[in-house]
């Protein structure tokens, strides 16, 4: 099942944009140099292994610059690839497939080290409760795709933005003087707003988890930046009645330590920010 966020509506606004941004009033290399009328195929040729991501959007960026292009899809998203494989074929006008080559690619290649990436790491985990979540780390206009890869990938998608969840971090509470006042002017705020939003809040040490226990009324509790130690300790306060989340630092050398103290969810801004992308080509045929 697609995520929420993932709408036709997001999806064709993306393409629309990202399609001018590369085009413009016309792709005059490929209309200057190819034959009008001329039709062609390419194949899409995997030269990494991973996870292949960004299959479905693909086939829709091709159809959206031309819906007579057809598309041969031979991989779908999620599945493991290796180099060799072909991804994909797609025919038509030749001018056509060279004009929206680029931004396949680009798509592509991105998405796929992401959803590679948020795979190998998840694995990391299996044994434990925890599941790996992405953050708002992400690139400006691009930040749809880049969750849509953590999610192919078996990845969580955290908050998409800033208006579908509630998450009060350092800065909001040493701002509004404290937790009790951050957690309950955000509470006050949802009601006379008619709001239902789920409430997270970031806590630096035990004592801050004992005040968010003592007031209550959140849905999950960041343990950010912690030792191993002290987050096996606050996991044992909270006891449940939040779900919890390990945040800051977290690298894939540490991750699994951090699983195994008992966390329901770890966040990692690593997943969308330094990711290498995976190496896919379009070669005519």
């Amino acid at each position: 099942m697609k995520p929420s966020y993932l709408t036709e509506e997001a999806i064709s606004s993306f393409i629309a944009t990202a399609l001018a941004e590369d085009i413009g009033p016309g792709d005059y290399s490929s209309l200057s140099a190819i034959p009008k009328g001329k039709t062609g195929q390419a194949k899409l040729l995997i030269k990494d292994d991973g996870i292949i991501a960004g299959v479905e959007l693909a086939e829709q960026i091709f159809k959206t610059f031309d819906a007579d292009l057809q598309i041969d899809l031979l991989v779908k998203d999620g599945d493991k690839v290796a180099y060799g494989d072909v991804g994909l074929i797609v025919s038509g006008a030749s001018a056509s497939i060279l004009s929206s080559e680029r931004l396949v690619l680009n798509c592509m290649q991105r998405m796929s080290g992401i959803a590679t990436v948020t795979h190998s790491l998840t694995e990391k985990i299996l044994h434990t409760k925890a599941r790996l979540m992405d953050t708002r780390k992400t690139t400006p206009n691009f930040r749809l795709m880049e969750k849509w890869a953590v999610h192919i990938g078996g990845g969580v998608n955290h908050r998409f933005a800033l208006y579908d969840m509630i998450m009060l971090k350092d800065n909001h509470v040493d701002f509004a003087g404290g937790i009790r006042q951050a957690i309950e002017s955000c509470k006050s705020y949802l009601k006379a707003n008619n709001l239902n939003l789920k409430i997270e809040v970031e806590t630096r040490s035990l004592d801050e988890v004992a005040e968010v226990i003592e007031v209550g009324g959140i849905d999950f509790v960041m343990l950010d930046n912690m030792d191993y130690n002290t987050m096996r300790e606050a996991v044992k306060m909270i006891e449940g009645k939040f779900k919890t989340e390990a945040s800051g630092g977290i690298t894939e050398e540490t991750l699994v330590d951090v699983a195994e103290c008992g966390v329901d969810f770890i966040s990692m801004g690593a997943l969308t920010h330094s990711v290498k992308s995976l190496d896919i080509s379009l070669k005519a045929i």
